[in-house]
């Protein structure tokens, strides 16, 4: 996009930043396109992201910090997520 525009304090022309509700819109509309018929949100794909690490073997104060979290006790909260989703891939030694 080439939409440049003139600040009304400064009167600088420049292109300004997208209005903050633009990706909300836009990843709802993807949604209802993709017949997704749950709640799709841009959090969603930080927690998303977050659990991809923690699945690839990051440790968690490098997503600590990517995540940009205070507490390590915040990030520990995807790797319960993650521990739910490997329950199924656990086999006990007795059904082999």
């Amino acid at each position: 996009m080439n939409n440049v525009s003139k600040d009304p304090r400064s009167e600088i022309v420049r292109r300004h930043h997208i209005h903050p509700t633009t990706l909300g819109r836009n990843i709802k509309v993807a949604s209802q396109k993709s017949n997704i018929n749950k709640r799709v949100t841009s959090h969603i794909f930080r927690h998303s992201y977050a659990t991809h690490l923690l699945q690839a073997g990051i440790d968690l104060r490098s997503i600590q910090e990517l995540l940009g979290h205070k507490s390590v006790e915040t990030t520990m909260i995807y790797t319960h997520v993650v521990s739910e989703m490997n329950k199924s891939r656990v086999i006990s030694p007795l059904d082999l």
